[in-house]
């Protein structure tokens, strides 16, 4: 329920993003949970008294106006333990028309700071950030020289560890024969790789519900890395791909995420569409394991026979809530399918926004 409850919640986002203003005359206030509401009264008065100094008449009476309505709105709203955040504004409706609208949102983590913003625009960042996927992924970049191993959660790369080798230089001191110095240097960096091994094994293996492995440097270095299995077999598995990276320290990090943008953009796609092909498989060569349209896969929840649920993402949310309760009372797994590739936006064409995988072949 919980991912559903975020889609809703980016879907009201959607719409207040839709929302402009001629000038900067529309309001956002969050409020945290422990901000007394006297101070916030206190303060929008304030700003009221402020907005006289607006040169615009109109964006000082629309800002004015804005202000008397979030102030009559706080004398009954309720701010539950996360706070609570208003917007309200004249919003354009067009052909020179303006409405004040007035919207009140309880946000799904906890607001941690007082905010008053004013714009042509309302201020939807802090609300975005808390609906972004936190996913984690491990970072390695390497090369023989040196490495850094860090960890992507969202948009925030954090370095781990920093190691440097014992691999001799490429040229050798007098005395040293060509190839036992080529023998040493390959010893070197094995043990530099099995040192690398053991430390990210160390770090990754302790990240619950990692996505994945990204893995930069120059060639052929970090696909020699990758070959030799250096990893934990559980983290080996996990490699999503090799980067060519200029740098292998921290920054070599940064490189790392930039360089595998489109790959990490395109995973929650892919598994859509391994579902939805999947899906379409089995309503080609099986189809009493699969069903769709709402009643259907309603008849299906009721009796337990639903596996996996799939919705689109264009689907009504309040069917979507409803069978979504009856997947959860069935341990059913549910997936909101994008429209942003073929199969995804069939579900919606063809399919009623609502199909479902059985567990059993049932009549």
């Amino acid at each position: 329920m919980e991912r559903i409850k975020k889609y809703e919640f980016r879907k009201v986002l959607e719409e207040l993003r839709k929302k402009s203003g001629r000038g900067t005359e529309l309001v956002s206030v969050y409020i945290p949970p422990d901000k007394q509401i006297s101070d916030v009264t206190s303060h929008l008065r304030e700003e009221y008294g402020q907005a006289m100094n607006i040169k615009s008449k109109s964006t000082r009476t629309n800002v004015q106006s804005s202000l008397d309505s979030i102030l009559s709105k706080l004398k009954y709203v309720r701010v539950g333990e996360n706070g609570v955040v208003i917007f309200c504004g004249a919003v354009e409706k067009g052909g020179d028309k303006t409405d004040i609208e007035t919207f009140i949102v309880e946000p799904p983590e906890k607001i941690l700071s007082y905010i008053y913003h004013c714009d042509s625009s309302f201020f939807l960042e802090p609300l975005e950030e808390m609906v972004e996927e936190h996913e984690k992924y491990g970072l390695i970049v390497l090369d023989k020289r040196e490495a850094t191993i860090g960890i992507l959660t969202g948009k925030v790369v954090e370095t781990m560890k920093h190691l440097t080798s014992a691999v001799p230089g490429k040229i050798r001191k007098g005395g040293q024969s060509a190839p036992r110095f080529q023998r040493l240097r390959e010893i070197a960096t094995e043990d530099f790789y099995k040192r690398i091994g053991e430390h990210a094994t160390r770090i990754l293996l302790q990240i619950k519900d990692m996505r994945g492995i990204l893995i930069g440097g120059p060639s052929p270095t970090k696909e020699d890395f990758i070959k030799g299995s250096y990893l934990h077999y559980e983290l080996q598995n996990k490699i999503l791909g090799a980067f060519d990276v200029a740098y292998t320290d921290e920054s070599g990090l940064y490189e790392l995420v930039d360089k595998a943008e489109d790959v990490l953009e395109g995973l929650d796609l892919m598994s859509e569409k391994k579902l939805m092909v999947q899906f379409m498989k089995l309503l080609a060569n099986d189809e009493r394991m699969v069903v769709y349209g709402k009643e259907e896969v309603r008849r299906k929840l009721e009796i337990g026979a639903v596996g996996t649920l799939l919705f689109s993402e264009e689907l009504e949310t309040e069917v979507m809530r409803d069978l979504v309760e009856l997947a959860e009372e069935i341990g059913a797994d549910v997936e909101v399918i994008s429209t942003d590739f073929e199969e995804g936006a069939q579900l919606k064409r063809a399919f009623g926004g609502v199909a479902a995988i059985l567990r059993y072949r049932a009549k």
